[in-house]
């Protein structure tokens, strides 16, 4: 698709990312769940404000789904300036990010996505650009060719990654807040679906947000999708009205079971169980099995398994734990019954 090409939207899909927008908190003391991020944000800010300076620069890592583009939202609603978000895969030039530089305003927040995802060229354009907010511009070619530097206005990096391990040691250095943001705690998901239900007009009874709540993997980008098919279950065949049995009836329709686990979760463990006899199995052989992508099944399935002690990854492979086996309803092979986590 060109560039001058504008992208159809039905109307619904309109709808619906207007409701994800408005979903989202636009400050630190609507944002619910993260309390040591947030306060550690909320010094950084305030620090900031009474120096009138920019931000330091802020990596967020963790599991997607968590927050990390609506912390960004949120630093630039807090400090008063403009956000401009793009993504690593989308900077493919040192040219593209000299351009995105040199248009920021003092004090403005640039947002990159997948920052472990930036080619090395365009890294080393970054490294000065954060350090000292400057650009160093080689015009020419051969032995006529010479560099000059150009200030930038004083701005803030704010980067987002699932892979803390890709970036490079020189990047990750440069920031001067690095905050992982870990899963949430069930209060915080069943906050989080009630105060969403609000914003949707959606009439939801309290069991059946702690239904939702529970099933939502501790990441309130699924509790939101969940929330959204449930209402439309809901207003299909419930006259619109959530209650436990509703949420039950909708999420067992969309093979989320009682944990919260999907079809990709428990296809990643069978596969482990049934066809490797437990593990120890390397990802690219259950990726391969599966017909799904390795980095898809390490950033959006094992997090959750890991957490949930289905998986253990060990530096033969992947294995499957004994509550694996009884969340499934096997048998493990000579270990005790074990208790399932409580969520």
């Amino acid at each position: 698709m060109g560039q001058s090409e504008q992208r159809v939207v039905a109307p619904q899909q309109r709808q619906e990312d207007h409701a994800e927008l408005s979903l989202r908190p636009r400050l630190l003391m609507e944002m619910i769940g993260q309390d040591r991020v947030k306060e550690n944000l909320a010094i950084l800010i305030e620090a900031a404000k009474g120096r009138e300076e920019a931000l330091d620069h802020v990596l967020f890592y963790g599991p997607p789904g968590l927050g990390k583009t609506t912390l960004a939202h949120i630093l630039a609603n807090e400090m008063e300036v403009n956000l401009r978000v793009t993504s690593g895969p989308a900077i493919e030039r040192a040219g593209d990010l000299a351009a995105i530089l040199t248009n920021l305003q003092p004090h403005d927040i640039l947002f990159i996505d997948e920052i472990h995802r930036l080619g090395r060229a365009v890294e080393e354009i970054l490294y000065p650009a954060m350090e000292d907010f400057a650009l160093d511009i080689t015009i020419g070619k051969g032995p006529g060719a010479r560099s000059i530097r150009l200030k930038l206005a004083p701005f803030t990096v704010v980067g987002a990654t699932t892979r803390l391990a890709l970036l490079t040691a020189p990047l990750r250095a440069r920031f001067g807040a690095v905050h992982r943001l870990d899963f949430y705690d069930l209060p915080a998901m069943e906050a989080i679906v009630r105060r969403a239900a609000q914003v949707l007009d959606v009439r939801v009874e309290a069991e059946g947000v702690a239904e939702i709540a529970r099933r939502a993997r501790g990441t309130p980008r699924v509790a939101l999708r969940l929330l959204r098919r449930v209402r439309d279950y809901a207003q299909v065949r419930a006259e619109g009205h959530i209650t436990r049995a509703v949420a039950h009836e909708a999420l067992a329709l969309l093979d989320v079971d009682g944990l919260g686990l999907d079809d990709a979760d428990r296809r990643v463990l069978r596969t482990i169980i049934e066809k490797f006899n437990g593990g120890p199995v390397g990802l690219q052989t259950i990726a391969a099995s599966i017909s799904e992508e390795p980095d898809t099944i390490m950033d959006v399935v094992e997090p959750y398994l890991l957490q949930l002690g289905f998986l253990d990854r060990t530096p033969q492979g992947r294995v499957a734990t004994p509550l694996a086996y009884q969340h499934l309803g096997l048998e493990p092979p000579g270990a005790p019954q074990a208790r399932l986590p409580e969520m």
